[in-house]
């Protein structure tokens, strides 16, 4: 009899039933495999990718570079999440080091370890990328019923449960101060609320690529090749005649000094901005305009932490659940930058490492930790004329963005970093203290307004950091405007689509994952009838939880 307990794990019952999985890792010899498509990464846009094209009949092979772990790994320790989960053990940083970038690099790429807030692309976001790049077919009514079918598939929806303490204290202080707030979907399944969804969900209450889409491929025929570093495309003439990857050891680091060789009839690249335009640039790919790997986008993140007297437990709780717009629409959408809020779960590691100050100061903050409330703001770039984001470029084959902070950023996060502080302190603040190097903990708003607006704005004062990577293969209406068409196609090479954020021509002000989801599923049965010459399959709807073990959710715990 089975133990209503025990939390189901879908991957070990997956390669139970006898899924085609290669571990890097553990290859005694080099390998070939053949297959209809290649897919280059398992995340958002892979993920939906490899689904699609499983169940219209292709044969189709996932490589990720990261491991295949489960619920039974997630352990909700960051010291255990970070180096096996994340891109440069979540300490991936930009060409000068002011700005740490959150990447996922694991089965799922950053779904499995994202924070589950699902936003479909803003309209007026959609509105400029047709305006300004002859996105034409790129409307909030044709995406629609893409977005529907995602939000359907990944059970995207209104979170039942009351925001914790952190949240709320977002929602209260915007409300005192008459800024509109709004709450967050979220892409979850019997959830139990507990918090740790950065990293990996204990419970397979996430719907993730790792137990929804790269499940569904591989039990209609897929294969996954993991711990495999996708080198390069070895290209001839106008197609690409076979990827060649290295594979790499248990840690995800060194290189065993075996080979795979994977050839296909056609080739999706889908492993996000920074790593696709990597590995065309160390292919070689077609780049006639110089426009490969340009005009990258991380939302710049900026932060501040509020000390209330009551207990916060930022960690405890569903991680986002409360947001406000209201700052992207009080100035055109190409003036002056404008911002997203939201509230960030705290976790020691990632706060501490985050925050500024030093011995004596930085102790005294991480003593107060219960108490402290987070608030982010996310700056959307690539609108202003002068935000052109950042660019990808190579260092002994590595990736490297090379983004320059300059002054419609600073700008912009100068404004945010006051918002946030008169937010916290409507909503009862004692002090707040911004992640500045210069700044004091402000006990007032007065002093706060006074402080923030006579802080020195540059690199490694103002503690900048983004989880959002898009652009550095823009898509474009004119093929002398991006890299790839309309249809992910990428110009100059016949069997190559891209699948990914790396398509956005700016950033989209919204936390990217559904607009992944619903763009690359276009693009996705696009592809399948174009390979297969019928319509593509449709993915089913996630089904509704279950009477208990993962589904015994939502279990709505608040923070004290």
């Amino acid at each position: 009899m089975s133990n209503p307990n025990i939390i189901p794990d879908p991957i070990e019952a997956g390669l139970a039933r006898g899924w085609k999985v290669v571990d890097g890792a553990r290859l005694d010899a080099d390998r070939s495999l053949d297959a209809d498509v290649v897919i280059v990464g398992s995340g958002a846009g892979g993920g939906v990718t490899a689904e699609i094209l499983a169940l219209s009949g292709l044969s189709v092979i996932i490589v990720e570079e990261g491991a295949l772990q489960s619920s039974r790994d997630f352990r909700m320790r960051e010291a255990e999440a970070y180096p096996t989960l994340y891109q440069e053990s979540a300490a991936r940083k930009t060409k000068d080091k002011a700005i740490n970038i959150l990447q996922g690099r694991t089965v799922g790429g950053s779904t499995t370890v994202n924070w589950t807030s699902s936003f479909r692309t803003p309209p007026d976001t959609l509105r400029f990328w047709q305006q300004r790049y002859g996105l034409t077919s790129y409307s909030e009514q044709e995406l629609k019923p893409w977005f529907e079918l995602m939000e359907a598939r990944l059970h995207v929806g209104d979170w039942q449960a009351p925001p914790n303490e952190n949240n709320d204290l977002l929602r209260r202080g915007a409300e005192k101060l008459g800024i509109p707030t709004g709450f967050i979907r979220r892409n979850v399944n019997g959830c139990w609320n507990l918090g740790y969804c950065g990293m990996g969900c204990p419970t397979n209450a996430k719907q993730s690529m790792l137990v929804s889409t790269i499940p569904s491929a591989l039990d209609h025929g897929a294969t996954l090749v993991t711990r495999a570093r996708a080198e390069r495309f070895l290209i001839q003439g106008e197609k690409i005649e076979a990827l060649e990857c290295s594979a790499i050891d248990a840690a995800g680091i060194h290189a065993t000094g075996r080979r795979l060789r994977l050839r296909a009839r056609h080739y999706v690249l889908a492993g996000g901005a920074i790593n696709s335009p990597a590995l065309l640039l160390r292919s070689k790919a077609p780049d006639p305009n110089r426009l490969l790997g340009k005009r990258t986008f991380l939302h710049p993140t900026l932060i501040s932490a509020g000390l209330f007297t009551q207990r916060v437990d930022g960690y405890a709780g569903a991680p986002q659940t409360v947001y406000s717009d209201h700052f992207l629409h009080t100035q055109a959408i190409d003036g002056p930058i404008g911002y997203k809020l939201e509230a960030p779960p705290l976790h020691p590691v990632l706060l501490s490492t985050t925050m500024t100050g030093f011995g004596v100061q930085h102790a005294e903050m991480m003593r107060q930790f219960p108490h402290l409330q987070g608030t982010l703001a996310l700056l959307r770039d690539g609108f202003h004329p002068d935000s052109q984001g950042g660019a990808v470029e190579l260092k002994n084959g590595a990736p490297l963005l090379d983004y320059p902070l300059n002054e419609p950023l600073w700008d912009g996060a100068r404004r945010a970093l006051l918002t946030m502080s008169e937010i916290q302190f409507a909503a009862g603040a004692g002090g707040v203290q911004v992640a500045h190097e210069s700044a004091p903990r402000y006990l007032s708003w007065k002093e706060a307004q006074q402080g923030i607006a006579a802080l020195p704005y540059k690199p490694h004062l103002a503690r900048v950091a983004s989880a959002h990577v898009m652009g550095g293969c823009m898509m474009a209406g004119d093929p002398r405007a991006g890299v790839t068409g309309p249809d992910g196609r990428y110009h100059g090479l016949a069997n190559l689509s891209v699948h990914d954020g790396s398509l956005f021509p700016t950033s989209i002000g919204a936390n990217p994952q559904l607009s992944i989801y619903g763009i690359t599923a276009r693009l996705a049965s696009q592809l399948a009838q174009t390979l297969t010459g019928h319509p593509a399959a449709r993915p089913a709807a996630a089904p509704a939880p279950a009477a208990s073990g993962a589904g015994a959710g939502p279990i709505p715990i608040k923070a004290a």
